[in-house]
């Protein structure tokens, strides 16, 4: 079982500690990939129209301005950076060290800037949306779609994925739709069903959390899957077709 997220949008920077080292990254296939992001990432930071171009507010130009110097930003384990609902949510700090080894071999995090990430890999706090497009580079995630299909080819083959990525990171790369379980979070008010944004994102990290923690074997089919989550959501498995993966729908009370 490969568990797949999203980044947070917001990260807590290092506090100390050594710069990014590309060639300790997961996946180093995509390092070429990842430089030319990286320089495209510091080459529209420094313009004077930064945070128009990159989509954010004013709230955020130290974000931004952290983004020119990233090669010498301190690192931290993944884990670490990414913040926000639904790694909270999932919170690897309160797991137990058997527990975190399950999560960085389970956890898989798909990147705008890094392409695909593991939770112990080091990175640096950054500001980069997969909806952004960066010149030379053009919109991320079509530039990362082919990349990590051949990239994570191998290490997906014959495992159950449980795809908590948002629509925006899922266009990045589509995976086999076979294999593949995406879950979706709603509520229901008289036989009427919702989306819910900010609650989808803590339930995906509690779904991500219960499977990391939860006795038992990880779940290795779409079913199990689902009866896993039953331990804890009311849930429901929509199959999937040769081009549309399953899907694992979570009903929260109202």
């Amino acid at each position: 079982m490969l568990i797949l997220l999203p980044p947070s949008e917001g990260k807590t920077p290092a506090t100390g500690g050594d710069a990014v080292d590309p060639e300790a990254l997961s996946f180093p296939g995509l390092n070429a990939y990842r430089a030319k992001v990286l320089e495209a990432l510091g080459t529209v930071s420094a313009h004077e129209d930064a945070l128009a171009l990159l989509g954010v507010g004013a709230s955020l130009r130290a974000d931004v301005e952290r983004n020119t110097r990233l090669h010498a930003e301190p690192a931290a384990p993944a884990h670490q950076v990414y913040s926000g609902v639904l790694y909270d949510a999932l919170d690897y700090r309160s797991l137990t060290p058997g527990q975190r080894r399950k999560a960085d071999a389970s956890v898989l995090v798909v990147s705008a800037l890094w392409g695909a990430i593991r939770f112990a890999d080091r990175v640096p706090a950054y500001r980069l949306s997969m909806g952004t497009a960066l010149p030379d580079v053009g919109r991320l995630a079509s530039f990362w779609k082919p990349q990590l299909t051949q990239a994570l080819a191998d290490v997906t083959e014959g495992e159950l994925l449980v795809d908590c990525r948002s629509s925006t990171y899922a266009a990045a790369w589509a995976p086999p739709p076979e294999q593949t379980v995406a879950v979706n979070v709603f509520t229901e008010v008289n036989e009427v069903r919702k989306v819910v944004s900010h609650f989808a994102k803590h339930t995906r990290g509690e779904l991500a959390r219960h499977l990391l923690t939860r006795r038992g074997k990880a779940p290795q089919t779409p079913e199990q899957l689902r009866k896993a989550a039953a331990e804890k959501w009311e849930a429901e498995l929509v199959g999937g077709t040769a081009r549309k993966p399953h899907t694992l729908n979570l009903i929260l009370p109202n």
